[in-house]
């Protein structure tokens, strides 16, 4: 048996099909009497507008994108990724909307087409903007096609008209200097990501400043780009020196810095005793290694969902308030006083 209709509610309402639609959308042209026994006529027949229906008449499409240029193999190996989608979907799941997300690989140009059919055809009603690059065209793009934004990345930098939930992770990065700092090292390299984004040259200025501070040479960098493969080759090369090898090496990304701890076993060297070690992102396997890894605790599901409510308090026209998130250096086996 069907179940009931809009035009059920009509009938026992005792109003047309057009004032349901008025009355239950919160839309002018009923009065507030009218309103009230349209709604609890809904109530009483335990009837909703399909989502379908809701779309058409709110010119929504109860859907929010998130489209990426990045390589599928590594975006496999993220957990920023993952626990940031398990944030998202936290705050979707009670929504009535649905997360669309596409891959397109490292190409820019896709994933500016990608943005335009989504807008064009209607598909989403706002966007998440990840991996923020330099002069980032994509703000502009989204504003220009009408669609709402949520930028996430450093809390350092100027997103424009575009709201942001901000990471503090230039924080994570200075409280791991002065750690090593505190433990007597002075000869601290860094291992950055890719440099294209933004968080990665965040991290490295955050690296810059905090050596300067305590008024260290900041002279033993190197790029991993995020990548295991990356992070090993940064950390020969950086082992490779015959002057001025570190002594403890600050990883832009967990992954590079156990590609790390990997190659410095492979030379010769021991983890902590000889080349103290510190991660960034706290992955699930860190406090599981030998040693255990220092890392910089960041939590991607809150910032998941922080971004997923502004995004849909925007859409929805309520106050969004941009939200930052710090992140929290744990201390573990991996780093040790200098011997």
């Amino acid at each position: 048996m069907d179940g009931p209709t809009i035009a059920d509610v009509a009938r026992l309402a005792g109003v047309s099909k057009g004032a349901v639609s008025l009355a239950l959308n919160d839309k002018p042209g009923v009065s507030e009497e009218t309103r009230q026994r349209i709604k609890q006529a809904a109530k009483d027949l335990n009837w909703r507008p399909s989502i379908h229906a809701r779309a058409m008449l709110r010119s929504r499409a109860f859907a929010v994108g998130l489209v990426l240029a990045r390589d599928p193999r590594h975006l496999a190996l993220d957990p920023f990724f993952a626990g940031f989608l398990g944030g998202v979907e936290t705050v979707l799941a009670g929504s009535g909307s649905v997360l669309v997300l596409q891959v397109v690989g490292r190409d820019e140009r896709a994933e500016a087409e990608s943005y335009r059919g989504l807008a064009t055809e209607r598909r989403i009603d706002g966007a998440f903007l990840l991996d923020i690059r330099r002069d980032d065209g994509r703000l502009q793009l989204l504003s220009e096609l009408g669609l709402t934004a949520v930028a996430i990345g450093p809390a350092t930098v100027d997103y424009g008209a575009t709201p942001a939930v901000g990471i503090r992770d230039a924080d994570g990065i200075t409280a791991a200097v002065d750690h090593l700092v505190e433990l007597g090292h002075r000869r601290i390299a860094f291992v950055e990501g890719d440099p294209a984004y933004l968080h990665s040259s965040s991290r490295l200025d955050a690296w810059l400043q905090a050596m300067r501070g305590h008024g260290l040479p900041a002279v033993l960098h190197e790029v991993g780009y995020f990548t295991g493969d990356g992070g090993a080759a940064a950390t020969r090369r950086l082992l490779a020196r015959e002057q001025h090898r570190p002594t403890a090496i600050v990883y832009a990304s967990d992954l590079m810095a156990v590609a790390g701890m990997s190659v410095a076993r492979e030379a010769g060297l021991r983890v902590p005793e000889d080349l103290s070690v510190t991660g960034f992102d706290d992955n699930p396997e860190a406090a599981h290694l030998h040693p255990a890894l220092t890392t910089v605790h960041q939590d991607p599901v809150s910032v998941g969902a922080a971004a997923a409510e502004l995004l849909l308090a925007l859409i929805d026209g309520r106050d969004g308030r941009p939200d930052t998130v710090a992140p929290r250096l744990i201390t573990r086996a991996s780093t040790s006083p200098l011997s």
